[in-house]
C-alpha cells in the first residue's frame, strides 16, 4: 500500500527541484539580457521576452485539468484586472532589464528580491490583511538590507540602483493582485491574459521609445530566442511547482537566487561585488525568511505551535 505521507514528501521534493530550476532559468535569462543590453533597448528586450512568453503560458493552460473540466473557458470575468497586471509587468520588466544593463548582475538581482517584502506591505491595503509587529519588523529588516545593497552615501552609489527596487515593487503588486481573482479561475488562464497584455504593452512601449533596432546578427537572434526560452520555461516551471505543493514550502528556497546570481555574475562577467552585497543581502534573506516562518507558524493548528 502506498504511504500518503511518503508520496506527499516526494511530490514536495520534486516541486522544490522544479522551483529551483525556475530560479536558474530566470537568472540565465537575466544573463542573456545583460549580454544583449549594449545593443538593444530594455523595452525592445521586454517585447521579445513577452512574445516568446505566450508559448509556455499557453502550454501551462493546456496542461491544467481544471481548465478542461470547466469546458476550456477563454474569457475572464475580471479581465480588466488581468490586463492591468499585464501593464504593470511591462514597466516592471522595463526597469529591471534597464538595471541589468547598468548595474552589476548580482546587485540588480539581489535588490529585486525585495519583492517579497513589498508583497507584505501591499497586502494590507489591497487584501485587507492584518500584519503584526513581527512581520513589520521582518519587512523593516529587509528594507534596511536593500538600502545597504543600494549603498546611498558610497562613492559607487548610482540612482540606477532605484530601478530594480521599483521593479521589485511592481512585481510584488502583480503577485498580490493575483490573489484578487475568483478562486475557481485557473491560474494559467489568468497568466495567459496578463502575458498577452504584457506583450502588447511592451510592443507599444518599444514603438513609443524609438522602435525596434532590428536583430543585428544570427548570433543575436539565437540569444534572443534563448532569452525567451529561458524566461518562458521559468514561468512554466513556476506554475508546475506551485501546483504541486503549497507556496509556503517553496518560499524559503526563493532566496537561493541571491548566491546563484552572485556566482553567475562572477563566472560570466567577472563581477564580485562583496562589499556592495554583504551584509545587506543577508538582511534581505533574513527578513524574507522571517516572514515565511511567521506565516507557516500562524497556519498551523494551535496544538502544533
Amino acid at each position: 500500500m502506498t504511504d500518503p505521507a511518503a508520496t506527499s514528501r516526494a511530490r514536495t521534493l520534486w516541486a522544490i527541484g522544479i522551483f529551483l530550476t525556475a530560479l536558474l532559468l530566470f537568472d540565465l535569462m537575466g544573463l542573456v539580457i545583460k549580454h544583449l543590453s549594449p545593443n538593444y533597448s530594455a523595452a525592445e528586450l521586454s517585447a521579445y521576452r513577452n512574445l516568446f512568453g505566450l508559448i509556455p503560458s499557453a502550454i501551462a493552460l493546456w496542461w491544467t485539468a481544471a481548465w478542461h473540466r470547466q469546458a476550456r473557458p477563454r474569457m475572464l470575468r475580471q479581465w480588466r484586472l488581468a490586463y492591468l497586471r499585464g501593464a504593470v509587468v511591462v514597466f516592471a520588466q522595463f526597469m529591471f532589464y534597464l538595471s541589468l544593463g547598468r548595474l552589476a548582475f548580482s546587485t540588480a538581482t539581489t535588490i529585486s528580491y525585495s519583492n517579497a517584502l513589498f508583497m507584505t506591505a501591499f497586502a494590507v491595503p489591497l487584501l485587507a490583511e492584518r500584519v503584526g509587529v513581527m512581520r513589520w519588523m521582518a519587512v523593516l529588516a529587509g528594507f534596511v538590507g536593500v538600502v545597504m545593497v543600494m549603498g546611498p552615501g558610497r562613492d559607487a552609489f548610482t540612482p540606477d540602483a532605484l530601478l530594480p527596487l521599483a521593479a521589485a515593487a511592481l512585481y510584488a503588486l502583480t503577485g498580490v493582485t493575483a490573489r484578487m481573482f475568483d478562486t475557481e479561475v485557473p491560474s494559467p488562464l489568468v497568466n495567459l491574459h496578463s502575458s498577452a497584455a504584457a506583450a502588447v504593452g511592451a510592443l507599444l512601449l518599444t514603438l513609443l521609445l524609438g522602435g525596434f533596432s532590428g536583430v543585428r546578427s544570427p548570433v543575436d537572434l539565437g540569444w534572443i530566442v534563448a532569452m525567451g526560452a529561458f524566461g518562458g520555461s521559468a514561468v512554466l516551471c513556476l506554475v508546475i511547482s506551485f501546483r504541486m505543493t503549497e507556496q509556503s514550502n517553496l518560499a524559503p528556497f526563493s532566496y537561493f537566487g541571491i548566491p546563484l546570481a552572485f556566482a553567475l555574475g562572477w563566472l560570466f562577467f567577472d563581477e564580485a561585488p562583496w562589499r556592495d552585497l554583504f551584509p545587506g543581502a543577508l538582511l534581505i534573506i533574513a527578513g524574507g525568511l522571517l516572514i515565511v516562518w511567521r506565516e507557516r507558524r500562524l497556519a498551523r493548528p494551535p496544538g502544533d505551535r
